[in-house]
């Protein structure tokens, strides 16, 4: 999904993933062109490696194109984190979630909401490949990997990097379209960190595309005093998250391992697929709204229970198990 080192090849690295053995090479292009090549070349590699099965994650262009690819081919798709629904078509993520889920084989649901969503739309369909598709709640696949690289990011960081102490923070990222291309949203953002920044330090890994935009801006000034950092490794982003007085985010990612860590989060966003964690009271959604995202951090508390609406940290144990059955 990202292209800098420092937001790419790290990962592979700090997690101890083994490096792709592929790389398609399409960054930094407009959607139809990404996602066309990708397209073209995920059939090459079908072709070349002859797959029983193409396992697909999440709502990137990756993940349309490799599903397209593998069921105009007639190969099996598996989509992880399936039947997810944020109902704004204007997200280039929701096209990529309801096309993969419509060609799909398997749909590894990570939430009860998930299953929901997939029942309203008229789930199961057939597919080119079964009569009928094969829809599974097996919980969420990052719950899993916050629970196994909780105590190393404890370990290997330090919050002496960036002068920060526990709890006494709040941590902030801002990446989507929705807010970034909206100089007036982004603008009103930016006034309400202001304002938080002056109660409690705001950290704010800046995304490359954020910042290239902001430079252009009329409000640079609002960032001053803000903790301005370079974009984070996933374990120095899991420390933040799990000591931060709360997260400000308009990441749906960020929105679940704030709830994972038990750390209320600020969405910056109209709407979101994670609907659990604002309906249990660990999450709030407050758009660009200067005066919601302060009365948010105002209001901020924990909730004193938490459900486990995310499975137990055996989801990955679960897919493979279903797969290979």
């Amino acid at each position: 999904q990202h292209y800098d080192a420092n937001m790419s090849d790290i990962f592979f690295e700090e997690m101890d993933i083994p490096k792709p053995k592929y790389r398609l090479g399409f960054g930094n292009l407009k959607h139809g062109a990404m996602t066309g090549g990708m397209l073209e070349k995920c059939e090459e590699l079908i072709l070349k490696e002859k797959p029983s099965l193409v396992l697909v994650y999440g709502d990137t262009n990756s993940t349309l194109a490799g599903a397209l690819a593998a069921s105009k081919m007639h190969i099996p798709v598996a989509h992880v984190e399936a039947g997810l629904r944020s109902y704004n078509m204007a997200m280039p993520e929701e096209i990529n979630r309801v096309l993969t889920d419509r060609v799909s084989n398997y749909l590894f649901c990570p939430t009860d909401t998930a299953i929901e969503n997939l029942k309203k739309e008229g789930f199961p369909h057939a597919t080119p490949t079964m009569d009928v598709q094969n829809i599974f709640q097996v919980g969420d696949v990052m719950y899993d990997a916050t629970l196994f690289y909780r105590e190393k990011a404890k370990e290997r960081i330090s919050l002496k990097t960036w002068n920060l102490y526990e709890g006494n923070f709040a941590l902030c990222t801002i990446h989507r379209a929705e807010n970034t291309d909206e100089s007036s949203r982004l603008n009103s953002i930016f006034q309400a960190l202001h304002q938080i920044n002056k109660k409690m330090p705001v950290i704010l890994p800046m995304h490359p595309r954020t910042k290239k935009i902001i430079e252009k801006s009329s409000f640079s000034n609002l960032l001053t005093n803000l903790k301005i950092v370079e974009p984070l490794s996933y374990l120095e982003t899991q420390r933040l998250e799990m000591s931060a007085h709360c997260v400000i985010t308009d990441s749906g990612g960020m929105q679940k391992e704030a709830f994972f860590h038990k750390v209320p989060c600020i969405t910056l966003r109209d709407e979101t697929e994670w609907v659990e964690t604002v309906i249990s009271g660990w999450n709030t959604l407050v758009g660009a709204s200067k005066e919601k995202i302060i009365e948010s951090f105002e209001n901020n508390k924990a909730p004193i229970e938490q459900n486990h609406f995310y499975g137990d940290g055996q989801s990955a144990v679960e897919i493979i198990k279903i797969l290979l059955e």
